[in-house]
């Protein structure tokens, strides 16, 4: 249910569900929502050579639902969800800081999104 995706058009801002940010590996409390979703996370380091961040969607039961992103440099993205459910992120982060917002869409929002061609966070 994981998809990169790239903005195809301007688009209002979603309906905020969470927000969790940090700067080391942690898993975050729980949250539900329902689809279509949005993830939209940024990091940043004051060391961007020695950086790196991985993270995970779970399920309610902890298990593993894909891979959101993982890079080795500062940045940002979002990941369009269409299943709704209980879900938290596994955090893996070495020298990062990182924020995770997780933003309800509406049918005509989630449209705006359009899947990336070559992704390589699949």
């Amino acid at each position: 249910a994981l998809a990169t995706c790239g903005l195809a058009a301007a688009a209002e801002a979603g309906e905020l569900v969470r927000q969790f940010s940090g700067d080391r590996s942690m898993q975050t409390a729980e949250f539900e929502v329902e689809a279509p979703w949005l993830i939209d996370w940024r990091v940043n380091s004051d060391f961007p050579n020695s950086m790196g961040v991985s993270v995970v969607l779970l399920n309610a039961s902890g298990a593993y639902e894909g891979m959101v992103f993982k890079t080795k440099a500062p940045g940002n993205g979002v990941r369009l969800i269409t299943e709704s459910g209980r879900y938290s992120f596994k955090v893996d982060a070495t020298v990062a800081n990182w924020t995770i917002k997780v933003e309800r869409l509406t049918a005509a929002e989630a449209e705006l999104y359009t899947p990336k061609a070559n992704s390589v966070l699949d």
